[in-house]
């Protein structure tokens, strides 16, 4: 029944091959001949299996099934000899010993055909895997010696340069280990090697160039280590996840995507508006002394410098033509400041908006596209180590990163098959109708104090050498932002969601009607009743000056609640209430970064500066938020899977944040009348007309100009383009929703396709099972029936 197969491979020809004059059909002669001894090895291995299976006597031990699961399906001992036949179980075993031994008898060859060439090097170990001795796949008896073999091979390595020898070592078919002690005996040492090159007559130039490229190299790897070292988040988010899990991990890749973000937004804006304008300085004001209170105001010694709208100048600078040949207006450098400051907050938000879009696609397809959690804890238990891992504190990392996951996994698993009753839905569906009533009358609440607030601030303005009286707008609002949240999470300890996800989510919905309730307010308060009361006054400056204000005042809560907050509840339930730490606040610290990033966009057009201070504002806060969760909090105790926060955190970020600041924006650059005291647009009905006053100069410039105007009229200026490409928009957002869909959907059924791929598999080995046994007992009843048929013969005759 064991037929002898024969194996053809077909090796490939690479140029080391052409230059080496060993003859490869010899090569692959002897490839062929260890193939044919190694399937009559096989075929001598199925006619032991029918000589065992035709011995009656045998019978029994054909019946023979193998230990395992009880429930299982159990097999003879020839159905698991055709299964460890089957290719995916006897690659590993036969074809690694044909290759190995393939790559043995290759070297053997060039050996002897190159020795003029290089030095010679010996048969090579075969150690690969243990099933090779177990299986006695070698042919060659010397094989046997390892040692010595070892030993010779040492020797021979040790005649070939670094670079031959490194090749040689990664083209062997041995283990890492085995390759590592090779090397390692082959290292020459130091005083040798020297003597050693000495006496081959090494040049001096070829030593300096090697050891100039090798300090080269050094001196990358230290560039790169150092480049990497800066990063704040290098080893922290590696930690964090390891200890906290993915959910508390998503709040600082949350924050490191910010940080980004701002980096994004601030190179236009520092090299073509305040770079050149600090170029070109207007003239000189009287300054005032600083104080110190400017970093908690923004105003005084801050007030007049490029940090602020009113710096920038509504003329066109220009670099006079020094040389005395040049005629009047040549060689000048044209710069159209208020044209410029409006295109480049443009382009500046234009770029944050498409790369916050690409950002946000880009999650959502890999949290619901790919993102299904059904059937990888086997793939996180056998596939998640890293093996190039050696430190003992990074193995340690890895290992509670793998073991926080399973946690989260079994978690989500565990979580799926848990349900309520109806009696129990419908309590839980009142107090959450209740819960979210006195939610949403306690965000209102707050909303209504800020616009009684702000209204008294109007009434009361602040004279001159009392600027600590501003912030105190800005500090009742933060004051508000801090306790909410904690009221909020009061009032959700009363709803007891079986789902953590549901409870998060449920905390980030109520947090952001809060932020963008304040917000809205905070947006009349500064557009709607401050320009009318500044018309007189720099009215821009002003806002630029508040919305520096609600930031740093944002900052300073945040610290003092990482700082007092955090550490006085912690000592509180571990030392009064015997309790274990508390648990990080996702909702909330994630509604406090989005709350900043939008007082950031909001605040661009009237301080360019603005998204460097959010970007100190959000590398201060990473460190002390990473200090104050190792210190002062513990892990959920109910872990959860975090797969879709990152696209949920990207989702609020651009369509409540970035859409409602773009807004903002737009109304000041196309409704707002801008200062006649200050800025590039002094002299300007709104932002808006510095184009077209930029546009009707060069008409009147040429009529090679005609075409800006034109674009201008029928493409900016009408409606029809911006309803077209706002359809173009929707109509992509959908197509990319549908083809997701579609991809799910797809590995739905390739999922599928695959477990009835198993059961197919199943169902052949059990019928294959069934057929053989039929056999075995149809020759087992023959046989019987020949046995008694004798016996009775052999009665009759006596």
């Amino acid at each position: 029944m064991a037929q002898s197969q024969t194996l053809v491979l077909n090796v490939p020809e690479t140029p080391e091959d052409h230059d080496s004059p060993c003859e490869e059909s010899e090569v692959h002669d002897s490839f062929h001949q260890l193939i044919q001894e190694q399937s009559l090895r096989v075929a001598e291995e199925g006619l032991e299996l029918l000589q065992v299976a035709g011995d009656p006597g045998a019978s029994a031990s054909a019946h023979q099934v193998l230990l395992g699961d009880s429930s299982g399906p159990v097999y003879s001992t020839a159905t698991l000899s055709i299964l460890a036949s089957m290719p995916s179980r006897t690659i590993g075993r036969s074809r690694g010993a044909i290759l190995s031994q393939y790559y043995n008898r290759t070297i053997q060859l060039r050996r002897r055909s190159s020795r003029s060439s290089r030095p010679p090097l010996g048969p090579v170990v075969c150690s690969a895997r243990p099933s090779l001795r177990l299986y006695d796949l070698e042919l060659d008896p010397a094989a046997l010696q390892e040692e010595e073999k070892r030993s010779l091979l040492v020797k021979e390595l040790q005649g070939l340069s670094a670079a031959q020898r490194d090749h040689m070592l990664r083209g062997m078919p041995v283990s890492l280990q085995e390759k590592r002690f090779l090397r390692e005996k082959s290292r020459i040492p130091r005083g040798k090697q020297r003597a050693r090159q000495g006496r081959d007559g090494l040049c001096c130039c070829s030593q300096l160039r090697y050891t100039c490229a090798l300090a080269l190299h050094n001196l990358g790897l230290v560039l790169l280590t150092c480049l990497h070292a800066l990063k704040p988040w290098r080893y922290a988010l590696k930690q964090i996840g390891g200890q906290f899990g993915s959910s508390v991990l998503s709040y600082f890749l949350f924050l490191k995507t910010l940080l980004l973000f701002n980096a994004l937004l601030l190179l236009p804006l520092v090299a073509f508006l305040v770079a050149v304008q600090a170029a070109f300085p207007p003239e000189a004001r009287p300054v005032p002394a600083c104080t110190g209170l400017e970093l908690l105001t923004g105003g005084g010694c801050f007030t007049h410098t490029v940090m602020y709208y009113g710096y920038y100048r509504n003329t066109t600078l220009s670099v006079p033509c020094g040389s005395p040949q040049c005629g009047p207006g040549a060689g000048t450098l044209p710069y159209n400041m208020p044209l410029a400051y409006l295109f480049t907050v443009g382009a500046a938000f234009f770029l944050t908006c498409f790369t916050l879009v690409y950002s946000m696609s880009h999650a959502f397809g890999e949290s619901y596209r790919v993102g299904s959690t059904k059937g990888v804890h086997a793939i996180t238990v056998f596939c998640s180590w890293d093996y190039k891992v050696t430190q003992r504190w990074a193995s340690r990392l890895q290992r509670d990163n793998i073991r926080t996951q399973l946690k989260e996994l079994l978690a989500e698993w565990q979580l799926r098959r848990a349900s309520r009753s109806m009696c129990g839905r419908l309590r839980q569906a009142t107090v959450l109708a209740v819960v979210w009533l006195l939610c949403l009358g306690a965000a209102m609440g707050c909303a209504v104090a800020v616009l009684a607030f702000s209204e008294v601030t109007i009434q009361s303005p602040v004279v001159a050498g009392q600027e600590a009286g501003l912030l105190v707008l800005p500090l009742g609002v933060s004051l508000l932002n801090l306790g909410a949240p904690y009221l909020f999470r009061g009032l959700a300890t009363l709803e007891q969601h079986d789902s953590p996800v549901l409870e998060v989510y449920m905390a980030i919905c109520r947090n952001l009607v809060l932020k963008m309730a304040i917000l809205g307010v905070l947006c009349y308060h500064w557009l709607g009743r401050r320009v009318a009361t500044l018309q007189g006054g720099c009215w821009e400056d002003f806002v630029g000056q508040e919305l520096y204000r609600f930031l740093v005042m944002d900052f300073v809560f945040a610290l003092l609640d990482s700082l007092l907050g955090e550490l006085g509840w912690r000592l509180i339930l571990e030392k009064k209430l015997r309790r274990r730490k508390p648990e990080f606040d996702i909702a909330k610290n994630v509604l406090d970064l989005i709350y900043g990033q939008t007082l950031t966009w909001l605040g661009v057009l009237f301080s360019p500066l603005l998204p460097a201070v959010q970007i100190l504002r959000l590398l201060v806060l990473f460190q002390v938020k990473k200090a104050s969760l190792l210190a002062n909090c513990q892990a959920p105790r109910r872990p959860w899977l975090a797969s879709h926060m990152s696209t949920v955190f990207l989702t609020l970020l651009c369509f409540p944040s970035f859409l409602g600041a773009a807004v903002f924006l737009c109304y000041a650059v196309w409704q707002v009348k801008p200062s006649d005291t200050c800025g590039p647009f002094r002299t300007l009905r709104t932002m808006y007309e510095a184009g077209t006053v930029w546009v009707r100069h060069l008409e009147q410039a040429g009529p090679g100009a005609q075409w800006l105007s034109w674009l201008r009229r029928y493409l900016v200026e009408n409606t029809f383009f911006l309803f077209l490409a706002s359809a173009l928009l929707m109509a992509v957002i959908y197509l990319n929703i549908q083809v997701v869909k579609g991809q799910r959907k797809v590995i739905c059924l390739l999922k599928e396709q695959i477990r009835n791929e198993g059961e197919d598999k199943i169902f052949l080995i059990n019928r294959l099972h069934a057929v053989y046994e039929r056999k075995e007992r149809s020759r087992v009843g023959r046989a019987v029936e020949a046995e008694t048929a004798a016996l009775v013969t052999d009665a009759g005759d006596r």
